[in-house]
């Protein structure tokens, strides 16, 4: 079933005004903005970490169409003890049938309504919610809370409405316990209160995917005027050694597309359980640890997040269908950012890189049958948005922006997309306004004629995208190619070589090769001991492919106490292609799983058809 919703939100001097017409539908939320949407959200929220449960009220205030009786709200597992609206009486409100997407709360309205508040507590294993035990943590002292709302996690610890189409500002005061920090996607507090109350300011309007809260035992350190970074006490100085360049990568965007429009720019370092690399909550990035590699070579993902200050948070998808507005934008944006910050060469890596990952994913995915889901526009009616999210919106997506900017010249790319930030900014935005615009603006007036149609909508990689090239690793495979032909590991010239280097030579090795291969490159390179999860996470997978005994140990050691899904499914499915990696990934999975966060848990139990009551599997 579909629901109407505002195709574009509006800026924030228009938040009070009735709502705008409807531009598209979304079939992930039971909002109908067309008759009432919120404009603004007060949370007073307590977080109780032996109960494991959020409780409190939410307000908001709402805009309304003419004689609009109700006001619908997304929810899923949450338990609603009250609603009143703003005269103080109590409002009758329904809560509908059950499916993937939650429960609609519908609520009456009385005439001329503008505020309602909803008094409720979150559910027993609440998707959005990763209650974390002391021994999980870098310090094991303290437990630790964090959310994660993309795509439709929000409506799971706030009754909200939960499309990316619709916008609105937020305040909040959170309780937490004593001695803790709390933190949120909004103006921060930088030391720990006395008594454990916080509150926190969004004026700029968000969609409801972007509201995050994390609480623990976290310690601040400023980088630049703008920047700076959280973690646990024990990790922060590392962190700061590591985003060291943050504030240049801040710099360097802002002289590409115009102000940056939030403030401050932060990044928390979350415990490893995180299911993503990032999440791009305005104001503060939530990060995976395993960005952490010591030699500053993965922070390209510190310019993924930021760049998504403009493409994602500025410019929002209108329904996850459009998700590649945000992350194709992104990628290209990351790496404009990291060409600036690092040079040409690094940029090009990056793109080669992400090459392989999308030619990887469409392969998958054709395999499978799945020949729609390599378009760009998605069709996720009915299915849960989480599987539109891979490499196609990313990398297919970064590959025609590359290709339009190809084709237009840098410069007029450039001011087409510094002009597209400003026209959209703090809106929703669907694939064919965006086409629309694209025409108008860009393929028009430079007579550029393009196969937008194929790329769009069409299977796979249009034959047309261009190839990414990279001296460096053609370098690499030189080294390979000796190696093969008898050269001894220690003897290749991998001097200097950084993170991206050795993912592609990882990348590149023979297919199958002998124990005596495997030891002797792990002898040389030391892969096994190796701390970057990127290296470590595709030696692992050649492991697996080679059986190689000795690094086993150390996989059950990296798939427990590793959340990131990136990691998890490739390891995982390399894991499931044979009977003895079959009996391995259900005996890690089985001690692992309460460590996961509930997006991969999700992603896991489909791939390994897991049941909760499987005894664990030994061998």
């Amino acid at each position: 079933m579909l629901f109407l919703v505002a195709g574009c939100a509006n800026p924030p001097e228009q938040a009070a005004e009735a709502p705008q017409p409807i531009f598209t539908m979304d079939p992930h939320s039971h909002a109908r903005p067309q008759e009432a949407r919120i404009t603004h959200l007060a949370l007073d929220l307590s977080v109780d970490m032996d109960k494991q449960e959020v409780s409190g009220t939410a307000r908001y205030d709402i805009a309304t169409a003419k004689d609009a009786g109700r006001i619908i709200f997304d929810t899923h597992g949450l338990t609603i003890e009250g609603v009143t609206t703003g005269d103080g009486l109590a409002a009758e409100y329904s809560l509908g049938d059950t499916s993937f997407l939650g429960r609609a709360l519908e609520v009456k309205l009385p005439p001329d309504a503008r505020t309602v508040t909803i008094a409720y507590r979150t559910g027993p294993g609440a998707s959005a919610l990763q209650w974390l035990a002391p021994q999980q943590t870098a310090g094991k002292q303290h437990p630790f809370l964090f959310t994660q709302g993309q795509a439709i996690l929000t409506r799971t610890w706030i009754p909200i409405q939960d499309s990316p189409g619709i916008r609105f500002t937020y305040e909040a005061r959170v309780k937490a316990p004593q001695g803790l920090m709390a933190v949120m996607s909004a103006e921060n507090p930088t030391t720990v209160s006395a008594d454990g109350s916080y509150t926190f300011k969004m004026e700029q309007p968000i969609p409801a995917y972007l509201i995050a809260l994390a609480v623990g035992d976290l310690a601040f350190l400023p980088i630049g005027a703008r920047t700076g970074v959280y973690a646990e006490p024990g990790m922060v100085e590392k962190a700061a050694w590591e985003f060291a360049d943050m504030e240049r990568m801040l710099e360097s965007a802002e002289k590409l597309y115009g102000a940056y429009r939030w403030g401050r720019y932060d990044v928390i370092v979350l415990p490893p359980s995180f299911p993503f690399g990032g999440m791009e909550n305005p104001r503060l990035t939530f990060a995976t640890p395993t960005i952490l590699a010591g030699d500053r070579s993965l922070t390209s993902l510190v310019a993924h997040e930021l760049a998504h200050s403009w493409s994602g948070n500025l410019v929002t998808n209108a329904t996850w269908n459009d998700f590649w507005l945000n992350e194709g934008f992104t990628v290209y944006f990351e790496n404009r950012i990291c060409e600036a910050v690092y040079g040409d060469e690094y940029a090009r890596m990056l793109q080669l890189l992400g090459r392989q990952d999308l030619k990887s994913t469409i392969t998958k995915l054709e395999a499978s049958g799945h020949h729609a889901d390599t378009h760009l526009r998605l069709h996720l009616e009915g299915r849960d948005p989480d599987e539109g999210m891979n490499d196609i919106a990313y990398e297919k997506g970064f590959a025609l922006l590359k290709l339009l900017e190809e084709k237009a010249g840098r410069e007029k790319f450039d001011a087409f997309l510094r002009g597209y930030f400003d026209a959209h900014a703090f809106r929703s935005m669907t694939t064919d306004d965006f086409l629309a615009y694209l025409e108008e603006k860009l393929l028009k007036p430079e007579s550029i004629d393009l196969n937008i149609a194929e790329w769009v909508d069409g299977a796979g990689l249009p034959a047309n995208a261009i190839e990414p090239q990279s001296d460096s690793f053609v370098k690499v495979e030189q080294e390979i190619a000796r190696w093969v032909a008898g050269a001894p590991a220690k003897e290749l010239a991998t001097q200097g070589w950084t993170t991206f280097h050795w993912m592609h030579f990882l990348r590149h090795l023979p297919a199958s090769m002998n124990p005596n291969q495997m030891k002797e490159l792990d002898d040389a390179f030391a892969f096994t001991a190796n701390g970057n999860a990127e290296v470590l996470s595709a030696w692992l997978e050649v492991c697996i492919r080679n059986d190689h005994d000795p690094a086993f140990e150390r996989l059950d050691q990296f798939l427990t106490t590793v959340g990131r899904r990136k990691f998890l499914m490739p390891l995982y499915t390399e894991l499931y292609k044979t009977e003895k990696g079959r009996v391995m990934a259900q005996s890690i999975y089985a001690a692992a799983r309460p460590n996961y966060h509930s997006v991969s848990v999700r992603s896991l139990d489909d791939l390994l058809a897991w049941k909760d009551n499987r005894p664990p599997a030994s061998f």
